[in-house]
């Protein structure tokens, strides 16, 4: 059965283009092509950057937030409560009213104080503003690395100047060294965020990012197998670029460097949707769906990675309408608006209205109290009140 499955998948027809078998494909000492079994060196490859980044964000990450003045928040803990530690748990992180009443009674407490336990429960989930600096510094290194190691190995290549290179001899390519490694590093780096998914900061586009992740593993995979390698550096290149600058501006955020992260923000504005938008369709897709045809008549692989490709500028377009939207709301408002895709702490404002009576009682603050019949009693040691009330409840100047 598994013999019958691995001859059924490994197909010529679905990975070659018509006319070409695997026999073509045969390696020889001085020439050799991609082989799928070179694909799980990416696993141990990426267990190498989980730790790697674990140490960089421990040795050099969380230091530098310090010295860069990047705070966490002090946030006030929930109090210990079995009953909704477990609901929080096990049913639902923000319950609604009916079930803040039933959970009430169970636990003998006010709505209010239920509420706020919950809300101080999800604040505690929250990620802090050092994780988030971190985990932005880390990505900030391996995309800086990444794209000067892609220009390094494309610059000199004739696809990248010419795109119908891409095709030329198509699929008997040579796999080259410096591009076998670029691949590796790629499909890495993407495996180790599958890996640490579950402890990374959980955005509002969460989804959106487990698509992306997955689809850019499936297309780098599958570009290696059927050796499209050379379209699937330029796709690497593209992507890079705009990771260059998103991450930096988030740095700057987190340091509340306003101007400085509004000016980056701008500038990595620019580089995506001319990179994601324009560079991408043309230089990848039109490449992969028109020049390809050139060489060689449809077949599975061909549907299959131009579906992958379509999926990821979607996704482009998602992504684009979010950015589009962040710099109109900061060329009429003059500043820039908070990440859409962020998950912001809520604010207790009841806790801060319990402060404010506190420091009442110490006599360090006073403020009016509303009687019974709706008028205004001053703390008695307030001056005379020198307004007067009229019937409507309003107050008049003396």
């Amino acid at each position: 059965m598994a013999r019958a499955l691995y001859e059924w998948l490994w197909q010529h027809e679905f990975w070659l283009p018509p006319g070409i078998t695997w026999e073509d494909m045969q390696e020889s000492e001085d020439v050799h092509y991609p082989q799928p079994r070179d694909l799980l060196l990416s696993f141990p490859f990426a267990l190498t950057l989980v730790v790697l980044r674990c140490a960089f964000e421990r040795a050099i990450a969380l230091p530098l937030s310090t010295k860069l003045g990047v705070r966490d928040k002090e946030r006030p803990k929930a109090q210990p409560n079995p009953v909704l530690e477990t609901f929080y748990s096990m049913c639902c992180k923000n319950p609604g009213e009916g079930q803040l009443i039933s959970l009430s009674k169970q636990c003998d407490l006010p709505v209010r104080k239920v509420e706020r336990w919950f809300r101080r429960r999800r604040n505690m989930d929250r990620p802090s503003l050092s994780k988030k600096f971190c985990e932005t510094c880390w990505r900030f290194t391996f995309y800086i690395i990444s794209f000067f190691t892609g220009l390094a190995v494309l610059y000199d290549k004739p696809w990248l100047w010419d795109h119908r290179e891409c095709w030329t001899g198509y699929p008997q390519q040579p796999l080259q060294p410096s591009l076998f490694w670029y691949y590796m590093l790629e499909l890495s780096f993407y495996w180790s965020l599958v890996f640490t998914l579950p402890f990374d900061v959980k955005r509002k586009d969460f989804k959106e990012q487990i698509v992306h992740h997955a689809a850019t593993i499936f297309l780098i995979s599958f570009s290696y197998c059927a050796n499209y390698i050379r379209i699937g550096t330029l796709v690497m290149v593209i992507h890079d670029a705009s990771d260059c600058f998103l991450e930096p501006t988030k740095i700057f955020n987190y340091m509340k460097w306003k101007k400085t992260c509004d000016s980056l923000f701008m500038i990595f504005s620019a580089v995506f949707l001319i990179s994601r938008l324009v560079i991408y369709p043309y230089t990848v897709l039109y490449n992969t769906y028109y020049y390809s045809m050139e060489i060689f008549q449809p077949f599975f692989g061909y549907y299959f990675v131009n579906t992958l490709l379509i999926i990821l500028q979607l996704l482009h377009v998602f992504w684009s309408c979010l950015i589009i939207h962040m710099v109109y709301k900061f060329i009429l408002q003059g500043t820039m608006e908070k990440d859409m895709r962020s998950d912001t702490e809520e604010s207790d404002k009841e806790e801060e209205r319990d402060k404010i009576r506190e420091k009442e009682k110490n006599g360090i603050t006073f403020s009016s109290n509303v009687t019974s019949n709706g008028y205004m009693q001053r703390n008695s040691s307030e001056p005379p009140d020198s307004r007067a009330h009229l019937a409507n409840g309003h107050v008049k100047e003396r």
